[in-house]
């Protein structure tokens, strides 16, 4: 039976996200979309450089995580432009025109977008059960674009909210890649890049920086619902790749909707109600599917961070191996048959 902790690793990065939503939905009230962009992928960047002195100063050995190369740089580049440039610009102007509850709901086609892209782009395999679920998140963001009083899409919100999941999946594709290597490193590599250039952007259009009680309220939210919660999910993309994270992440828009009810006041409408059982059916239907077949591993050399008990790790150590740990290692050639995902071991065609 496959591991099961990657899908709740995944969840966690989708619950400190979601719940980021409404609360940035609030600051929009004092800061502009780019500066707050900056603010939240800056607090990313120091919340994690705090997170690696802190554990620096605790742990007794090195970390286990595999540091990153120069082959990795390009994936990497493109991840930061793709997910960290693109992707929150859109969102946060997209959530100046929407509702906090269909905005937060909206997330969910960050899911199909990333599969789409995974089984177009990046040859994963894909079954029945996923084109289902691609087609109830699509129509249930149909849905939530509409607005019953007014009886019109709301279509610059929703399209920017739309770019937004094309360019965060394009991130989660390309993160996948190198998803093996230090998640902590990453990620702040990540919000430094973002963070630097959305705030330059905001300068060059004459947008305020926030100060003061704003601009450590954007930091703390980004230290824990794009830092922390990205650690999560590169973790994740690692062991279920990247539709399957996308899946079990596709709970962030529901964790945001029910905040923006609670936090924000607003007000649920038949047709958010349609359109979030439509993405729970969508959500339902990938995270049902099974997958166990005979296959064949080819020899392949590698680094990343590993354990010795999982059925693919079975080389030898001069000292006993650490419970976890990172070093270059080889796979040699072989067959069977298990449960799985297509994590680092299991990128095979079908």
């Amino acid at each position: 039976m496959a591991n099961r902790s990657p899908h709740f690793t995944a969840f966690g990065a989708a619950v400190l996200f979601g719940l980021s939503t409404p609360l940035a939905k609030m600051l929009l009230r004092d800061i502009s979309p780019l500066a707050l962009a900056g603010c939240l992928y800056l607090g990313a960047f120091s919340g994690l450089v705090l997170f690696e002195a802190g554990r620096r100063l605790l742990a007794r050995s090195a970390s286990a995580a595999a540091a990153l190369t120069s082959r990795d740089l390009p994936w990497l580049f493109g991840a930061v432009i793709a997910g960290g440039v693109i992707g929150p610009a859109a969102l946060l102007f997209g959530l100046d025109r929407l509702q906090g509850v269909t905005a937060s709901l909206l997330l969910n086609l960050e899911a199909p977008a990333t599969a789409i892209l995974a089984v177009l782009l990046f040859r994963e395999q894909a079954g029945r059960r996923l084109w289902i679920a691609l087609s109830a998140m699509t129509g249930a963001g149909v849905f939530l674009s509409w607005n019953p009083a007014s009886g019109s899409f709301a279509w610059s919100g929703a399209l920017l909210i739309l770019a937004a999941m094309t360019a965060w999946g394009l991130d989660n594709n390309l993160t996948r890649v190198i998803s093996g290597k230090d998640a902590v490193r990453i990620a702040q590599i990540k919000g430094l890049v973002a963070g630097t250039f959305a705030w330059a952007a905001a300068l060059a259009l004459g947008q305020r920086i926030p100060s003061g009680p704003m601009l450590v309220y954007g930091l703390a939210l980004g230290a824990a619902g794009y830092g922390l919660s990205l650690v999560l999910y590169i973790r994740a993309l690692a062991g279920l790749g990247a539709f399957r994270a996308g899946a079990v992440f596709s709970a962030a828009p529901f964790v945001g909707a029910l905040a923006s009810l609670a936090i924000l006041g607003d007000r649920p409408s038949w047709t958010m109600g349609l359109g979030a059982l439509l993405m729970l059916f969508g959500a339902w239907s990938i995270l049902g599917e099974r997958h166990a077949h005979p296959h064949r591993h080819p020899r392949v050399v590698h680094t990343h961070r590993h354990r010795h008990d999982n059925g693919h790790h079975d080389h030898d150590h001069e000292a006993p191996a650490a419970e976890s740990h990172s070093h270059g290692h080889v796979h040699e050639e072989g067959g069977h048959s298990h449960g799985h995902w297509p994590d680092l071991h299991h990128r095979h065609g079908h």
